[in-house]
């Protein structure tokens, strides 16, 4: 038989006599990725074994109510990990849902001017996200004398 690379370490690798259309070699990463793809695979396929590894992971937690408090504490380095990444993840969502927010203020609808004024200014052609400020100022009839308040 004839050497074939390995799907993941790309390793040449000569494949087993019993299994002639293995693609993976007999190396413990690539063997442990082989099970996790066909377990993520199998997962989104299959919705019977969805449920029987769902049902037992909520078994494994009612099992060890206490084993996420006792991680956080006995490894802090990797809770705040986990909080800096939650944060990203937070801040990525949040930045989607404004991706497609474009509802702005007609300009063309009243006779105000809006300036870009910079060196970044040509960057925004484009850029319908741009944190502003507005001001709004009323104005003044000339000649109309103030009115107090009575």
């Amino acid at each position: 038989m004839a050497l074939r690379p390995c799907r993941y370490c790309q390793q040449s690798f000569q494949p087993s006599r019993f299994r002639p259309d293995q693609a993976v070699c007999s190396q413990p990463d690539c063997q442990r990725q082989r099970r996790a793809d066909y377990h993520r695979t199998k997962i989104k396929t299959d919705p019977e074994y969805a449920e029987v590894v769902r049902d037992s992971q909520r078994k494994w937690r009612e099992a060890h109510p206490d084993y996420q408090q006792n991680y956080r504490q006995s490894h802090p380095q990797s809770a705040e990990q986990n909080r800096q990444r939650q944060q990203g993840r937070d801040r990525k969502r949040h930045l989607h849902d404004l991706e497609k927010n474009n509802l702005a203020f007609d300009l063309k609808r009243s006779d105000l001017e809006v300036w870009l004024v910079g060196s970044v200014a040509g960057n925004l052609e484009k850029n319908n996200l741009a944190s502003s400020q507005l001001l709004i100022f009323q104005p003044v009839a000339v000649g109309q004398p103030a009115t107090a308040p009575s």
